[in-house]
């Protein structure tokens, strides 16, 4: 009962004599500890906070502009025009203020405000220094004058340290695109996929919706753009995200993997101590905005707003067709931890400072030793996450609104995040070709009710050692999720490390209380609530089919070598084997970044066009020359690079075209071009995983410490979800979804496809160079 008795303060007893109060020193000293670490994190936000504040100047340069206004009032000059004079007549004089007072502070309170002014004036120019995109669409290799001094300016405004949320005040906004370029884009997209006689019928409403009503939207579009900070990402998040009724896993959640060859320990609660440790030291350093930001070409800064909802937050489900909502509960020190069955409250802190990595060991080792059976209805409760949000809302607000229930609850949603203790064993095998399936469905579904799929994230340790993350969408991107994961397998590997047994480094405090098994009281009711969600999760697990692809035949050093963008050439493989897989084409989604505009997300790059469908054909036609073939590659890879820029540059057609859907909603008015667009499925939905944004391994030499990557589920129920990441020269990894219930689909097949249709593509430049 030690642990118990250092949970309480102090105890007393009433005697004859009266009470008798006695303090516990142990206690009391780290309540003390605690108070002291938490003023000096508020210190420490607090003086961020002015230094992002006042970016791209520094509080230092106040302080040069007062002395510099002062200098010149004592040598008789008054740079002020008269401003100071003004400001001195209007301060009341007193015995406590004399004349010389009122000269002093009318002459601080001028350069404060010239000092104000000119911070306004340096955002204002970086701002447009930052809205010059023509960098983006130079030839790889060769830029221009312009653009060089572009360079130097930026670079001269931008600071010598810049901290994590610095930028924010200077990122331009998202520039809403004109009518008749979107629908022209459009029209061009969808070209390649439609008949004459089909093509004829959407030009004739495509032009009657850019006449009437396309500029009534357009205007009130506008009007948001100048108002809001971004005219899509509010929309794109509540609309896309927290409206949505259908459950989240595998539709909406994604997963991250582990290093793809390496496991640093096989013991489970020394892998978890580690990486925890590791995630609260990214924690530490994102609260207080000391995060270096992400910057393009190592200048042009990203926006980095996503990553405020990163820790201590969940998604709550709203009634009927209310949204879901995403709240943050900053400042709270646990962890809950799934295993078996039952949740756990781990405490983060002891004496005002983080868990070490052997103290965080311990605590999940005691809950692998716990032999405790869960409570009735708690084995499967987070499968209420898993299945349709109405019955999900409509339990806990009838449920878990009072009682143990609601306490249990709390602890869930203020969690830093959730940690599942896996029973299984998961990971690649070399031995195993379906071992990276079987790994990706366990991160996206797990058993369907061992995952809390409302939390930002769900750390997976699994009882070999590796480990995966599973991402709630609506907050973030994967690029957010990829940044805080590289720094923490670069810690856990390179920082943190193990001893020769696979333990964490440190001693061992025995004296921490033990991690708290949460309580529930579900009734019957409750229980059949949560089977039936369990039943309806089971059922799109099961539907998942899955295949992770290695290709190393070659990659981005090879595909250089061929003068070609990796993306490009990757895509345009994807558009030849989704042909042989299915004979014909379709409209393909390839995700692509916004976020160097304010709060920017993303946008679409449509990959099929009539320049890949055009080079897909010709590799199919015996007829074609290879030289020919390799001309309409270029020609492709050049449209495709070109789509992406300008979606990255905010001139894409989705984003635009949703919008003006959802003022269409808002107004009342029916738009059948705009139906039509919306409802147009992606039977191809492809993304490129972020790798190396923070470069803090070495894989050159540290070659068997990549990432594998992730993926997410399929978007269409008769097409394909593809995630890929390009890891290094040599390897670029493939995530496949399907569904088994499409009679058209199967991720091994087209996964093969893929790995041949690369190949081919290759062929072509090793034809020409023996030519």
């Amino acid at each position: 009962m030690a642990e118990a008795h250092q949970a309480v303060a102090f105890q007393f007893t009433v005697t004859p004599d009266g009470i008798d109060l006695q303090l516990s020193r142990e206690v009391l000293k780290h309540i003390y500890l605690s108070g002291v670490t938490s003023w000096k994190k508020r210190a420490i936000r607090f003086k961020n906070g002015v230094l992002t504040g006042v970016y791209p100047a520094s509080p230092s340069s106040w302080l040069i502009v007062v002395i510099a206004i002062m200098s010149t009032m004592y040598a008789r000059i008054d740079p002020s025009r008269g401003m100071i004079d003004r400001i001195k007549t209007s301060l009341p004089v007193s015995e406590f203020m004399t004349v010389q007072t009122q000269m002093v502070l009318s002459a601080i309170l001028f350069a404060t405000g010239l000092w104000l002014s000119f911070i306004f004036l340096l955002r204002y120019i970086l701002k447009a220094l930052l809205s010059y995109h023509s960098w983006i669409f130079e030839s790889h290799g060769k830029m221009s004058f312009s653009t060089k001094i572009w360079l130097v300016l930026v670079k001269l405004l931008s600071g010598r340290r810049p901290l994590l949320y610095s930028f924010q005040a200077s990122l331009p906004r998202l520039p809403v695109p004109s009518i008749d370029d979107t629908i022209r884009r459009y029209l061009e997209s969808v070209r390649p996929l439609l008949d004459d006689e089909q093509y004829k019928q959407m030009e004739t409403v495509a032009n009657d919706f850019k006449k009437d009503p396309a500029p009534k939207f357009q205007k009130h579009l506008k009007l948001k753009s100048w108002w809001a900070t971004n005219y899509v990402s509010d929309w794109w998040e509540e609309y896309i995200y927290l409206r949505g009724r259908d459950p989240i896993m595998v539709n909406s959640n994604f997963y991250t993997m582990d290093l793809l060859y390496v496991i640093p320990t096989h013991r489970q609660a020394a892998r978890a101590g580690n990486v925890v440790h590791a995630m609260l030291q990214y924690r530490r350093k994102l609260e207080r905005g000391e995060l270096t930001p992400l910057r393009a070409l190592g200048i042009v800064p990203m926006c980095s707003f996503q990553y405020e909802r990163m820790f201590n937050t969940t998604r709550i489900p709203g009634i009927e067709t209310g949204n879901d909502i995403f709240p943050i509960f900053p400042d709270r020190k646990h962890l809950v931890v799934y295993h078996r069955g039952r949740f756990f409250k781990v405490w983060l802190y002891y004496g005002g400072r983080h868990l070490w990595p052997s103290e965080l060991e311990l605590q999940f080792q005691r809950i692998l030793d716990d032999k405790s059976e869960p409570q009735p209805g708690e084995l499967k409760l987070p499968s209420l996450t898993a299945g349709n949000r109405v019955p999900w809302a409509r339990a806990r607000l009838k449920y878990f609104t009072e009682g143990i229930n609601q306490a249990s609850l709390e602890a869930i949603e203020t969690a830093a995040f959730f940690l599942t203790l896996d029973d299984e064993a998961h990971g690649y095998d070399p031995e195993n070709i379906r071992s990276l399936d079987l790994y990706a469905k366990s991160l996206l579904h797990g058993k369907c009710y061992d995952r809390w799929f409302d939390k930002s994230f769900t750390l997976i340790v699994y009882k070999n050692g590796k480990i995966g993350v599973n991402t709630e969408h609506s907050w973030a991107d994967s690029p957010i999720i990829g940044h805080m994961w590289e720094y923490v397998l670069a810690t856990d590997c390179f920082q943190l490390g193990y001893t020769a047994e696979g333990h964490c480094k440190g001693d061992i405090n025995k004296s921490l209380a033990s991690p708290t098994k949460l309580q529930w009281d579900i009734p019957k009711a409750c229980q059949e609530i949560i089977e039936s969600s369990y039943m309806i999760a089971k059922g799109i697990a099961n539907d998942v089919d899955f295949h992770g692809c290695l290709f190393n035949e070659f990659g981005k050093g090879l595909i250089k070598k061929c003068r070609t963008s990796p993306d490009a050439f990757i895509q345009l493989g994807l558009q030849l084997a989704h042909y042989r897989d299915k004979g014909e084409f379709c409209l393909t989604y390839e995700s692509s970044m916004t976020r160097m505009f304010r709060e920017g997300r993303t946008e679409t790059v449509r990959s099929c066009t009539c320049e890949s469908t055009a080079f897909v054909r010709a590799m199919e036609d015996e007829s074609t020359t290879n030289e020919q073939r390799l001309a309409l590659f270029k020609k492709a890879a050049d449209k495709h690079q070109n789509m992406y820029r300008l979606a990255m540059t905010g001139a894409g057609i989705d984003r635009h075209l949703f919008c003006l859907y959802i003022v269409s909603k808002v107004m009342g008015i029916d738009s059948p071009f705009l139906k039509q667009v919306l409802s147009e499925p992606w039977r191809l939905s492809t993304s490129q995983t972020p790798q190396q944004q923070l470069n803090l391994i070495d894989i050159q030499k540290f070659p068997k410490y990549v990432g594998a990557g992730g993926g997410f589920g399929p978007v269409a129920d008769d097409g394909y979800g593809v995630s890929y990441i390009i890891v290094g020269e040599n390897l670029i990894t493939f995530h496949i979804s399907s569904k088994f219930s499409s009679p058209e689909t199967d991720s091994f097949r087209f996964g093969q496809n893929i790995r041949q249709a690369m190949l081919d593509i290759r062929a072509l430049f090793n034809l020409k160079e023996k030519m």
